[in-house]
């Protein structure tokens, strides 16, 4: 019998530099047109420089805890009932909270131009770390929604 394909998450090894799966998922997630090297080199420049700028805290749990602070709980989800259409808060899953802090850091990283990426990479973890920053507004403004929708909530089997 062929062997099936496992998940992703089975497969993943840590990174050669801490050891750390998120870190890995963060470089997969970064990594454009299959290079991945370049992806790495890029994740760790960036964490030296918030490690030069944020001395008493180690870079990896920076990085963890500006993760942790960009993570939603909330979010709003279609559903229709009878015709119409609402937007329904419901909270969210925690793979999910996952890779949407990690597409909106890489988002708000990636629409700041005129620096290379270590450095706007850098400053948007910082900014996260610090609860401030393009990837924080996006959540604030996902759980404004969320909060604005209560009324539908009942609507949320």
């Amino acid at each position: 019998m062929a062997k099936k394909f496992t998940a992703s998450s089975d497969q993943l090894k840590p990174d050669p530099k801490y050891g750390s799966k998120l870190v890995s998922k963060f470089v997969n997630c970064m990594m454009l047109d299959g290079k991945k090297n370049t992806s790495q080199m890029i994740f760790y420049d960036a964490m030296d420089i918030v490690s030069g700028k944020i001395k008493d805290v180690p870079p990896l749990e920076i990085f963890e805890t500006a993760i942790n602070n960009v993570k939603p709980l909330l979010e709003v989800r279609s559903k229709r009932v009878g015709g119409a259409s609402y937007q329904v808060p419901m909270q969210v899953n925690p793979r999910r909270q996952q890779s949407l802090a990690f597409r909106w850091i890489l988002a708000s990283a990636r629409g700041k131009k005129g620096k290379p990426m270590r450095q706007r990479l850098a400053s948007e973890l910082m900014d996260a770390y610090n609860k401030q920053g393009g990837a924080m507004t996006t959540r604030e403004n996902v759980h404004r929604m969320a909060e604005a929708n209560k009324a539908f909530a009942h609507f949320a089997w």
